[in-house]
């Protein structure tokens, strides 16, 4: 008796589908289960696709992908459908590939049909899962974080109970992680790609390897069994970890009860592989470019915690931007031949390697101007000579520029010499917790003009107060500007603990880089993070602590720059942002507006002004006083009604509580005072 007459006597029928030709021919069987016309022959595949529901050829689809990926046998159930769409029975189908060609056979299946709500169920939870899967994988950002996400998986009806991954380095096998056992110290942390054991083969081969039982596994592998034998599994799934045509190592799937292997859960367990093998492949470039971004980040920042005697100081570098986590800001602390300190802080245009090497040579060069002990001023115009000269050559659209903020510190009196290129002005938090954005001179960012002067502001420190230096990052993410990223983080600023500046610090950044930033964000449309780069000083108190808080305030308005006069009016209102009365304040601007006017008019030299508070709040003191280096005393006038002029000491008379002029051994100085009430 032929073969074909033994299937047919059984109910089966036979069929072959050539890939190529997108032909099926089949026996008479097989055209009458399909309800194709005709006893028996070739038919196209619109007509075969035709007799089959749409949703359940999907399935057999990516079942005979995966049979012919594999070399395996797909077995799938099929509801075949009339010319009018109705089913009128359910078939079984069993394939082997054979290169271009697919042969199988084909039986009715009676009892439970395909579409029936256990198997729907059963789809609809493999699809469920997948998604779940697939989400979770594509969150992870680190080959542990991968390896915690894969060992949690649950697939349908049967989940892993341990699993194993292992990657290939040259002509080895390493393992990169494993969950579910404990490794026996006997066991092998490398193995070459030559042994005959599963993963060894699914890397030497492409494909993958399903052990259903243990003695399947002793059979094909006998010299790997006793490695696997004492983890008690019954059945093991090693599949290939593709990226791009190459795999990159082998998942390991073991299962404590029996598995049959069957073509739905060898597609479950293939789609797993793919995003496992994609998502380890992406973790592997993110921690190769942090490694990259780490090393680069330490050779560009100070090699040692910064520090100045007399002083308590933190510092923090955050890449927040995205691709290289690393960018063009830095801070740098360097030791001047004068004995004083300088303090650098600075942002390179962009956020790429480029940025950061010419944030490396830039910080280079800076750090020999200072050695040399030239001027703070000094240092910045060679540096933005140097950064041009680095620009010669280049495309317009390639040339980039640095905002810088360099300051000299003397820790014996507190004094700031301040120069900035383009910079965020700093900010200082005064001894009872009030912030002010200090307005200092300034000239246009490094590598713009070669010939561009950096005047130099001087600004005082008083015991116990704090130094804010940041980069633009800290101040504008988060969709804000200047005037309501300074209001950000004034609130933290003036909250955190001063006499710790490290939780200070670690403060100012979950602002602005964290959960507690998405509640502050401000009203520009671009919310992009960036780099973030901040310098805190502290000035150390003398003795202790004195029971009357006093606020003070330093500022030089040169002659050059009578537009100062305006931060001087602005560093006032600061000063005295919770005076008891708005009158008073108002009073407060206009004499130090007059004053300082008064200097740059009738003088050829700056004003130096002061600023101090003293005292509990409800009664306390304002003293101002404008220096100057002019011997030449104010004296009373007599303005009549259109002069523009002379009513300076008028003003004194009627709204000071009490002013005068001293004469000093450089020049003079003029006064006044409020007394709060």
């Amino acid at each position: 008796m032929r073969t074909d007459d033994v299937l047919a006597a059984v109910g089966y029928g036979l069929w072959q589908w050539d890939w190529s030709t997108g032909t099926l021919s089949a026996d008479a069987r097989t055209t009458r289960l399909l309800g194709l016309p005709g006893v028996s022959g070739t038919h196209s595949y619109e007509a075969v696709r035709s007799r089959f529901q749409i949703n359940d050829y999907r399935a057999f689809a990516a079942d005979l992908t995966l049979a012919r990926a594999e070399g395996g046998i797909s077995e799938s159930r099929l509801r075949v459908v009339n010319e009018d769409g109705v089913v009128v029975r359910t078939v079984r189908i069993r394939v082997r590939p054979q290169g271009q060609l697919l042969s199988g056979t084909i039986n009715e299946v009676r009892g439970l049909p395909l579409g029936s709500t256990t198997a729907r169920e059963w789809h609809r939870s493999r699809e469920a899962f997948l998604l779940d899967a697939g989400r979770a994988l594509a969150e992870a950002d680190s080959t542990e974080e991968v390896l915690r996400v894969a060992a949690g998986l649950s697939m349908p009806s049967f989940s892993p109970e341990g699993l194993a991954v292992f990657g290939k380095d040259g002509d080895q096998l390493t393992v990169v992680g494993h969950h579910g056992q404990e490794m026996p110290d006997t066991w092998p942390r490398e193995l070459p790609l030559s042994l005959d054991y599963p993963a060894a083969v699914v890397v030497r081969t492409g494909e993958a390897v399903y052990l259903p039982t243990p003695q399947e596994y002793e059979e094909r592998f006998p010299d790997a069994w006793p490695m696997v034998k004492v983890f008690g599994r019954s059945s093991w799934a090693y599949l290939p970890l593709t990226v791009a045509g190459e795999t990159i190592g082998v998942w390991m799937a073991a299962f404590r009860e029996p598995v049959e292997f069957t073509p739905d859960e060898r597609s479950v367990l293939t789609t797993v592989a793919r995003m496992l093998a994609q998502a380890l492949s992406r973790a592997s470039v993110h921690e190769s470019e942090r490694a990259l971004s780490d090393g680069l980040q330490r050779t560009m920042l100070p090699a040692e915690e910064p520090g100045i005697e007399g002083m308590a100081m933190s510092a923090r570098y955050v890449p927040t931007g995205g691709g290289l986590q690393v960018g063009g800001d830095w801070y740098d602390v360097i030791d001047l031949p004068s004995g004083s300190t300088a303090i650098v802080i600075g942002d390179v245009q962009g956020h790429d390697v480029t940025a950061a090497g010419l944030m490396g040579q830039l910080r280079i060069a800076l750090r020999a101007y200072a050695a040399e002990g030239h001027r703070p001023d000094a240092v910045l115009s060679r540096t933005s000579r140097f950064l041009a000269g680095l620009s010669e050559g280049v495309a317009p659209e390639d040339v980039r520029f640095a905002t810088c903020l360099y300051l000299e510190v003397d820790p014996a009196t507190g004094t700031l010499d301040v120069v900035r290129a383009g910079h965020p002005e700093p900010a200082i938090r005064l001894g009872d917790g009030t912030t002010i954005v200090r307005r200092t001179a300034g000239g246009l960012p490094l590598g713009i003009a070669p010939d561009e002067d950096y005047p130099t502001t001087r600004l005082s420190l008083e015991p116990g107060e704090v130094l804010l230096l940041c980069t633009d990052g800290l101040i504008e993410t988060g969709g804000h500007d200047l005037t309501t990223g300074w209001r950000r983080l004034s609130e933290v600023f003036e909250a955190g603990p001063a006499d710790d500046l490290e939780a200070l610090a670690d403060a100012l950044i979950r602002a602005v880089h964290g959960p507690a930033s998405h509640h502050t964000t401000g009203p520009l449309a671009d919310r992009r993070e960036d780099d973030i780069a901040l310098v805190l000083l502290r000035r150390e108190p003398d003795g202790p602590t004195c029971a009357v808080p006093v606020r003070r305030t330093v500022l030089t308005v040169p002659q050059a720059d009578p537009g100062r006069i305006r931060s001087a009016r602005e560093d006032i209102r600061a000063l005295l942002h919770d005076w008891v009365s708005p009158d008073q304040l108002e009073s407060a601007v206009l004499l130090v507006s007059e004053m300082v006017t008064n200097v740059l008019v009738h003088t050829d030299e700056d004003a130096r002004l002061t600023a101090q508070i003293t005292g509990m709040p409800g009664t306390r003191r304002l003293h101002v006083e404008v220096g100057d280096r002019s011997d030449e005393m104010p004296h009373r006038r007599s303005p009549g009604e259109m002069a523009s002029s002379g009513r300076g000491l008028l003003l004194m008379e009627e709204l000071a509580d009490a002013w005068g002029v001293d004469p000093r051994g450089d020049g003079k100085s003029i006064w006044f005072e409020l007394y709060e009430n």
